[in-house]
């Protein structure tokens, strides 16, 4: 039987079936291969007769994430405002292209559009080719469309503090912010370096139930090799084959058509800004310093 982790807690890895959730041991041939199931992961379960089950295989993985430990998000939710607090788009590129490096659909949503709308900058990730969204926590607005996207996918949200992330997912399923709670004041966080994490279902999807896609850092963003950067910005692909050089970083060259296409105004300046950014902080690390895995 295969299932998917919704929780770990306590040495058990609570699987979602397709007919109930069952709470299962790892088998000591995980621990001996070095294989940690996460949560996100698919796994081979074998039941037993009291009601538990053994995890037997963890099925191979699309992606999995440090901060916090899952595993399998397909897309991520990145939650941006125009109003208080104004979300540096740097922080949207960043993490659009971390998701794009993780095999993870980035959607950049913009909440608050009651206070203050984006139409400029969601133009501009459209242009970028992306689906961006507007929405309300407050009111409503686009929260349809962004049900809509969850539905049958694993999905995480990300954003700096204050855009709404809890509100948005209160919105879309009252009751979760109220379970948040309640795991929180359970597990004492704060004391706990160990982060625990679950899988809750949200307008026929999952998402994760943690904070820990928030906290990010560079370091975390800089495991994007400089050389790969330029692919995961995506609307650079159509020029890409037409720099002068092969294997053109976009950076300072003479003959690249992506600096050519920034400059004819066919991909914003502020997108070319944020990848040079990142290009730098790259070249700047250490091979060493780099983890390098995803």
């Amino acid at each position: 039987m295969t299932g998917i982790i919704v929780k770990a807690l306590s040495g058990f890895y609570y699987v979602q079936t397709a007919e109930d959730v069952i709470p299962c041991r790892g088998r000591g041939k995980l621990r001996h291969e070095h294989i940690t199931p996460l949560v996100g992961d698919r796994v081979e379960i074998t039941c037993q007769g009291d009601g538990t089950g053994r995890v037997d295989a963890v099925l191979p993985r699309i992606n999995h994430f440090q901060r916090p430990m899952v595993a399998n998000i397909q897309q991520m939710i990145i939650v941006a405002s125009g109003t208080i607090p104004v979300t540096d788009p740097y922080l949207i590129d960043r993490m659009t292209a971390m998701a794009e490096w993780k095999n993870c659909t980035p959607i950049v949503c913009f909440n608050k559009c009651d206070l203050c709308r984006m139409d400029e900058m969601a133009g501009v990730y459209k242009k970028a080719g992306f689906q961006p969204l507007q929405v309300s926590a407050e009111t409503g607005e686009g929260m349809e469309s962004l049900a809509a996207l969850l539905d049958g996918k694993v999905s995480a949200f990300t954003g700096n503090s204050g855009v709404g992330k809890s509100s948005i997912l209160n919105a879309l399923h009252p009751g979760f912010s109220l379970r948040v709670g309640e795991v929180s004041e359970k597990l004492g966080r704060g004391r706990h370096t160990t982060r625990h994490v679950e899988l809750f279902p949200v307008r026929g999807g999952l998402v994760a139930d943690t904070p820990g896609f928030s906290a990010l850092d560079a370091e975390e963003m800089d495991q994007v090799p400089k050389e790969e950067l330029g692919k995961v910005f995506r609307e650079f692909a159509p020029y890409g084959d037409e720099c002068r050089f092969a294997g053109c970083a976009h950076y300072k060259e003479k003959g690249c058509a992506v600096r050519r296409a920034v400059q004819d105004g066919q991909i914003a300046p502020s997108r070319y800004q944020s990848y040079v950014r990142l290009y730098e902080q790259a070249a700047a690390h250490k091979s060493w310093e780099k983890h390098g895995k995803r």
